[in-house]
């Protein structure tokens, strides 16, 4: 079939016009040996029973007067009948009475004349004819002939059949060869046509109309297609320049916001850090001099002098810890990253140990699945392991049994860990704020914290290139993802910026 669909068209149109005058061909003979079969077959039956007819006419006499002599003598006629194998004669009795064969090998004659009629038998054709004289039946005749002049005839019929079959094939075969080229040459032209403009991008070539009928209207159709194609391409030529040109000027433009921009980002990043430094000095020595207050001078004070300075210190040591989460936010923009194969299962196991300890008597479970190794940074990675297992027993204190499930799966090829607690969880809507810098989502009398957490944990994953989200309900726990390529290769490390 992908043969055929391949074939060039003039081959095709040469096949068809064959395929189609053998066809007519075929039906045409089949038809008249047919017909020659059915008549010749008539005909033979109709002769076969003129001359018993006329055999057993003449053999009345013989039967009458039982001369079986004279029997013989009238059947030894039939051997001027070529195709008469074999005859005989049967009396009123049905008792044989004379007999002739062409062939001494021809086999035994039938016992007892059947019914009256000739038909085909095999290779042979033949029947019984009635002898009458009068109204009394003498006898029987019983003629057999072969089929050897009908098989001359269609032999005959046959060798001009494949002569003229021969020449009408001849006859086609020309006929198409000349014939086709009408047809074919406006085709192949309109093919060379768009070859040549498919090799050298030339639109502005055009094909030569060489007819006037339906393969004219197509070479027209063809030129003004490509007449658009010309001014289509032209067009956009002139597009691509603009936009070639737009480009040129849209990097520039943005190479030079991006170097504003990171020079901002490093000013940014100075001033934060100068910034949560500088008032290190003076946080320290607030919530010193509040100390010294509480610790020597608590017997003169009274219960609101005390309130007091008890609310400078858990202010002061807030602020302490705001101002070295400032510090930590503000050192990732400047952190090299040393990444390598690290051991996530062993960085977790210890992190869970230490936040127990720090938890006390708090009834915890924590489930710990399997964690592959990453390619990352040890540092930074194991800070992101700390805020969320530290979030996760936070937020779930409230719960009588805390219970925090650490994890990874794979998806779309992809490694992701996970981390779910039990806990007060949050209300979706606020997803945005999540991992904002000082945004939090619960009030500082629920859940101690500064709210700058988070956006570490996703300036780190970022600086990694993974990502991180989360799935939470209000009071039913919350679900951290993260993605970090899983690692199988050899240690290696990588200095990023």
């Amino acid at each position: 079939m992908m043969r055929s669909r391949n074939t060039p068209i003039q081959q095709k149109l040469m096949k068809v016009i064959m395929l189609t005058s053998g066809a007519v061909l075929l039906l045409t003979c089949s038809s008249f040996f047919a017909y020659e079969l059915v008549t010749f077959r008539q005909s033979s039956i109709r002769q076969l029973s003129t001359l018993g007819e006329i055999i057993a006419t003449n053999s009345t006499a013989a039967l009458a007067f039982d001369d079986s002599t004279a029997a013989n003598e009238i059947l030894s006629a039939l051997k001027a009948e070529r195709h008469i194998v074999a005859a005989s004669l049967y009396d009123a009795e049905g008792k044989l009475f004379s007999s002739y064969r062409a062939n001494p090998t021809q086999g035994a004659f039938p016992i007892v004349p059947e019914a009256d009629g000739y038909q085909f038998t095999g290779a042979y054709f033949g029947g019984y004819q009635p002898i009458v004289q009068g109204d009394k039946r003498l006898g029987t005749l019983y003629l057999k002939s072969d089929t050897g002049a009908m098989y001359e005839r269609l032999k005959l019929y046959g060798s001009i059949a494949l002569l003229v079959v021969a020449l009408s094939f001849l006859l086609a075969y020309l006929l198409s060869k000349n014939l086709q080229h009408g047809i074919t040459t406006p085709i192949l032209a309109l093919a060379e046509t768009a070859k040549a403009i498919s090799d050298r991008h030339d639109y502005s070539v055009r094909a030569v109309k060489q007819v006037d009928n339906e393969l004219g209207v197509l070479t027209d159709a063809f030129n003004q297609m490509l007449t658009r194609i010309q001014e289509q391409n032209l067009a956009l030529n002139e597009s691509s320049a603009k936009i070639v040109a737009f480009n040129q000027r849209l990097e520039q433009r943005v190479a030079e916001r991006t170097a504003e921009l990171e020079a901002s980002n490093k000013e940014l990043e100075s001033f934060s850090y100068s910034v949560s430094h500088d008032l290190r000095a003076p946080i320290r020595s607030i919530h010193g001099y509040a100390n010294i207050l509480k610790e020597e001078y608590a017997s003169v004070l009274d219960a609101e002098a005390m309130r007091l300075i008890q609310t400078i210190l858990r202010n002061s040591k807030r602020m302490g810890q705001l101002i070295d989460d400032l510090l930590a936010f503000s050192r990732l923009g400047r952190k090299e990253l040393m990444r390598f194969e690290v051991s996530v299962q062993d960085i977790v196991h210890t992190i869970v140990e230490e936040q127990k300890s720090i938890e006390g008597d708090r009834l915890i479970e924590v489930k710990i699945d399997n964690l592959p190794n990453a390619f990352a940074d040890l540092t930074t990675l194991r800070q992101v392991w700390i805020n969320l297992v530290s979030n996760a027993l936070k937020y779930s204190r409230d719960r009588e049994r805390s219970v925090v499930e650490i994890g990874s799966f794979e998806k779309d090829q992809a490694l992701i860990y996970y981390i779910k607690d039990n806990g007060a969880g949050f209300d979706m809507k606020y997803y945005d704020k999540l991992f904002g810098v000082f945004q939090r989502l619960h009030s500082q009398k629920e859940f101690e914290g500064t709210g700058v957490g988070l956006a570490i944990v996703q300036r780190i994953i970022a600086k990694h290139g993974g990502r991180i989200w989360a799935e939470a309900k209000l009071n039913e726990g919350a679900t951290f993802y993260f993605t970090l390529n899983a690692m199988s290769s050899p240690s290696i490390a990588v200095n990023e910026n």
